[in-house]
């Protein structure tokens, strides 16, 4: 019993977290991240306005747990500080993935 539901909360924190990185990914969405004063942190973006639907034109919170995963696992990155008397407010972004080395074709695969 405590393992299925151990698995069902890891699937939503893993639901959470792409659509996390889903959200910081789109460049048509800037993301920021706001702390205040006393340490609380608010991950947010602009949705604007869907013609179609009728709904947006609103900021939308992310979940801070999941953000905050993402950062200290090193999937998301805060830009330079925007810093206001009771605030400070950071740019989030995906971090950048290395780009995996390349591997030396052994000699007899060059020769071919």
């Amino acid at each position: 019993m405590g393992r299925a539901g151990g698995d069902r909360v890891g699937a939503v924190a893993g639901a959470a977290e792409t659509e996390v990185l889903r959200v910081v990914t789109d460049a048509r969405t800037p993301v920021f991240v706001t702390v205040r004063a006393d340490g609380r942190r608010r991950y947010s973006y602009w949705r604007p306005l869907d013609s179609a639907t009728g709904r947006g034109g609103c900021y939308v919170a992310l979940p801070t747990a999941e953000c905050d995963a993402l950062h200290a696992a090193g999937r998301i990155t805060l830009g330079e500080p925007l810093a206001d008397p009771d605030r400070i407010t950071y740019r989030v972004s995906a971090a950048r993935t290395p780009a995996a080395p390349l591997r030396a074709l052994p000699d007899r695969a060059r020769a071919a």
